[in-house]
């Protein structure tokens, strides 16, 4: 059964003008009261009444119903061709209305010719030509040209030979504590190794538009292999081997292949501060004061105290974090500790703990508080995703303050652009009346002073640098604002108890707890922060 859609002729004759209605079969499409009217009124028929010509083409018709539409303003209409390009010039649609009793039809030769007039030179289509002349549809785009795409090329990629997600769960003892001593999450290679290996870039093809006009395909990504000591590379620069046995880490699309930097007792007066481009480890305690960075791993076997501690990759504490008030520690991947106490401490990735007591702690993934302790009490605990632990706060109504749904460095910084867009406000109102007020003396032509007027000068200077800042900062702001208004999936996870004294944040809601809840999750559902069983 052929599908067509509903169309349009005008008839001509000696009392007049009249318009044949055909409607569309077989699920075609109805004509357009819009259409219609534009294509009369580009003819200078003008003398049809509007209603009637809605009803003709808006309701049900039998096959040619009529609709007087004026006098005679031509003594035949010819078929006529319209041409529509799609937006990327990569489609030519051509639609067709017939001619009256007498009027010319067009040939393939004509619909050549108007291809060509218009510029369309590529892709033309013989086929669907053909197709129309065989069987003509009215008020039907046929695509009589079609561009010639271009092929894109694939981009470059680096495939990696050792573990390079740092993501990995320690493994955990039967009653829930951390296995400390079976930890295996770096990665360690043999001297020869393969490390990477990079599938260089597959340039793409240019494509042509119905213009003939080149389009350019996608630019492809290129890379190339990034390293650091300890490692050869091929003489086509596709393959990078270790040249040591030891531990490969990848940080910022960087590899690294070093011998473990070993500290044999505690980081102290003995050692003095550490700094070392691949993985650290300390067989002691880190000491107040101190301070370890190492763009690769920090493994410590005891505890770290008011120390500094910053690592590229993942942080392990065997022993814990008594940070005494002043400690801060620092990893841009997992950070793993038996607790965490009086301490700053800051992971890009997830945190696994056994306690946390007045910390402020956060996490780019997840907080887990784990062991058969498992307690959260005092500080502020920050969370992108989960945070989970058995008890929340404290029977004494200690003041915990609990965040999930954003990055922690989002809403770090949304803080402080709000409180600089804030700044410069008042800063900026305490500069305009100066302003004003010369303004006024200028258009009184008083008497000012050179110093004066540079010193003017300078303050309108600034003026204008802090308002562009300020619209800088103010969209900055509305940025993150949207950031932390985000955070779908965010939950807060207390299987045992948790108390009044402590607040929860969810994306951009809060609320306190009020009564003492066992055995909960916190998530947001329609704007509001609601507590499910767990």
């Amino acid at each position: 059964m052929d599908v067509r859609n509903g169309y349009f002729k005008v008839s001509i004759r000696e009392m007049g003008s009249f318009l044949q209605i055909f409607p569309p079969e077989n699920g075609g499409k109805p004509l357009e009261l819009k259409e219609v009217q534009e294509y009369l009124e580009q003819r200078g028929y003008s003398g049809f009444n509007l209603k009637e010509l809605k009803d003709a083409v808006t309701l049900p018709v039998t096959d040619g119903k009529e609709v007087y539409i004026g006098e005679g303003v031509e003594s035949q209409i010819n078929e006529e061709m319209i041409l529509t390009i799609s937006g990327d010039r990569m489609l030519v649609f051509c639609n067709f209305y017939p001619a009256s009793e007498g009027g010319r039809v067009l040939k393939e030769e004509d619909i050549l010719e108007i291809l060509k007039s218009n510029n369309i030179t590529e892709g033309i289509q013989q086929e669907e030509i053909q197709k129309f002349l065989k069987d003509r549809r009215y008020c039907t785009d046929f695509i009589f040209a079609k561009g010639c795409p271009p092929t894109n090329g694939k981009d470059a990629k680096v495939e990696y030979f050792f573990n390079t997600n740092h993501n990995l769960r320690p493994k955990k003892n039967e009653d829930g504590t951390v296995d400390y001593r079976e930890l295996n999450t770096i990665s360690r290679v043999e001297k020869g190794q393969l490390l990477a290996k990079l599938h260089p870039a597959v340039p793409g093809k240019p494509g042509k538009d119905v213009y003939g006009a080149p389009v350019n395909a996608r630019q492809e990504k290129s890379l190339k292999l990034e390293f650091g000591n300890h490692i050869k590379i091929s003489e086509d620069r596709t393959e990078i081997y270790s040249e040591v046995t030891g531990h490969a880490s990848l940080v910022e699309r960087k590899v690294f292949v070093a011998d473990v930097f070993e500290v044999p007792a505690d980081v102290d007066n003995t050692t003095g501060n550490i700094v070392y481009d691949g993985n650290v480890s300390i067989k002691g305690n880190v000491k107040s004061g101190f301070s370890v960075r190492a763009k690769g791993n920090i493994i410590i076997e005891g505890v770290v105290e008011a120390a500094f501690l910053s690592a590229g990759g993942q942080i392990i504490v065997k022993r814990g974090i008594n940070g005494m008030g002043k400690g801060r520690v620092e990893a841009n991947e997992s950070l793993i500790s038996k607790f965490i106490e009086n301490a700053t401490v800051i992971s890009g990735g997830f945190i696994e703990t056994g306690c946390i007591l007045h910390s402020q702690v956060s996490a780019g993934a997840d907080i887990r508080v784990g062991g058969k302790k498992g307690f959260v009490s005092g500080g502020l605990i920050r969370a992108g995703n989960v945070i989970e632990a058995q008890t929340i706060g404290s029977e004494m109504g200690t003041i915990t303050k609990i965040e999930v749904g954003v990055d922690p460095s989002v809403k770090e910084r949304h803080g402080e652009v709000q409180e600089s867009v804030t700044k410069i406000s008042k800063e900026i109102e305490k500069m305009r009346p100066i302003l004003v007020n010369f303004n006024e003396k200028l258009q009184k032509k008083e008497k000012i002073s050179p110093e004066r007027i540079q010193q003017v000068q300078s303050i309108a200077k600034e003026f204008r640098e802090k308002q562009k800042l300020l619209v800088s900062q103010k969209k900055e702001l509305k940025e993150l604002k949207e950031k932390v208004q985000m955070g779908t999936n965010a939950k807060i996870k207390v299987r045992g108890n948790i108390y009044p004294g402590v607040s929860i944040t969810i994306s951009d809601v809060s609320m306190n707890v009020k009564s003492q809840r066992s055995f909960t999750r916190y998530v947001k559902e329609r704007g509001e922060i609601v507590a499910r069983p767990l």
